[in-house]
Formats: structure tokens, sequence, C-alpha cells
């Protein structure tokens, strides 16, 4: 019995290339923003400019001398404030042990008029949600991300990212090059995005574990990355005349 053909892209017409074309670097485009905002989501957790490894541990493990909010309103954050007097507020406040009354009476116009706009699960439930006193509180204590905010980033990233996978690894399918290179290809960045999600919750207990997150991350995001190039350059200038299966 004869095998069954696979359609490659010599196979589909131009309006389907330029479809698949548009939506490929529509999507690099996203990464892109998305690993910028990455960068501004936990660059200067450490006091110091830039990302760096301890930055990761900080957002997952937590750090037991700082908190979160305390370290982004003296870093990263600062700058948002409009009135500079605000930060010292905000500070003597998580000193104080960041109760409730206070937070209503002091801390929380101060959050909506500056912070909330983006700090809200509606514009970007990555970030911390900064609308609610039990939300807030769980960044002006000591420790790193809760167990109920990992699960709430957790679903909506791999709800988010399985379907973008799933469509480029769509296209890619259509690569003329060795079939089991490709059944390889198109499992690494699924993998690599269950180990990335899964050392999350693992260097909540064990901080070493954040290089695993950095590595986990790096390789979803390279793999994926590959299988976007290696797509458009087999659509548009690649040719060959024998298939492959």
């Amino acid at each position: 019995m004869a095998p069954e053909r696979c359609n490659r892209f010599k196979d589909i017409s131009v309006s389907e290339k330029v479809l698949n074309t548009i939506f490929l670097l529509t999507i690099g485009m996203g990464y892109l923003m998305a690993l910028v905002n990455t960068y501004y989501t936990h660059e200067g957790l450490d006091g110091r400019p830039g990302l760096t490894i301890e930055d990761i541990v900080i957002s997952y493990h937590g750090k037991s001398d700082q908190t979160r909010l305390g370290t982004a309103i003296n870093g990263i954050m600062k700058n948002n404030l409009r009135h500079a007097s605000d930060k010292q507020v905000i500070m003597d406040w998580i000193k104080k042990g960041a109760d409730e009354e206070s937070y209503n009476a002091k801390i929380r116009p101060i959050l909506d008029s500056d912070c909330v706009f983006c700090h809200n699960p509606e514009t970007n439930p990555t970030l911390p949600n900064l609308t609610e006193y039990s939300t807030v509180s769980e960044v002006a204590h000591s420790g790193g991300a809760s167990l109920p905010r990992l699960v709430q980033v957790s679903h909506v990233h791999l709800f988010g990212i399985a379907f973008i996978l799933f469509f480029i690894g769509k296209i890619f399918l259509l690569c003329d090059m060795n079939p089991h290179i490709k059944r390889i290809a198109v499992v690494i960045p699924f993998l690599s995005m269950l180990v990335d999600v899964v050392s999350w919750f693992i260097t909540k207990t064990t901080p070493s574990f954040a290089y695993v997150v950095v590595f986990s991350g790096a390789l979803m995001g390279l793999s994926m990355g590959l299988q976007i190039l290696l797509s458009i350059y087999q659509m548009w200038f690649y040719s060959k005349n024998e298939d492959n299966l």
C-alpha cells in the first residue's frame, strides 16, 4: 500500500502563504512584546538595574527582608508615582504591617490614582492585581507570588500559549524536511512551556529552580522562533523537487 502523501508549502496557494506569513509575523512580534513585558515585570526587584536570576527568585520565592511592592516602588515603579512623598507613605505602611485599615485610608487612593490602570486583571492578568486589599497584601508582605496567583497566571499562560503553538506547529508541518525531526520540533515548545509553568511552583519553595524557569522559557521561545523562521523561508525561498513524507 502506497504511503499517504503529505502536503508541503509548494502544494498550497499564494493566498494561503500570505495568510500564514502574516500570522507568523504577527505572532513573532507579539512574542517579542511579551519578552519586553516580562523584562519590565521582573526587572529591578533585587534593587539592581537589569533582569537577573535574583529577580526571578524574588518573583516566585520571595525574599525575607523585602516585599515585591516595596522593591517595585523603590525601583522600576518609582517614576509612576505622581508625588514623591507617596513612596514614603507606602513604605511606612509596609513596615508597620500593611494593615487593611491604613490601606483604605492612605494607600488605596495612591494606587487607584497611579497604579491600577495597568495593575488590574482586565488590563494585564500577568501583573500583580492592585485593585483590592487582598491582592495588594500579597505583594506588601515578604514572600514571592502566592499560590492562587500562580494558578491564575499559569492557566492563562497554558491556554493562550498552547493555541499559539498549535497553529504555528500546523504551519511548520508543511516544511519539507525529515519527518522525525519535525515531530521532535513540534513537541519541544510544548514540553518547554509545561516545564516552565511547573518550575514556577517549584521555585516558590526551591529558589534554585529559577534557573529552570529561565532555561525552559528560553528554549520555548527559541524553538518557536525557529519554527516561524523556517516556515517563512520554505514558503517563499525554498524549492525541492522530491517529496518527503
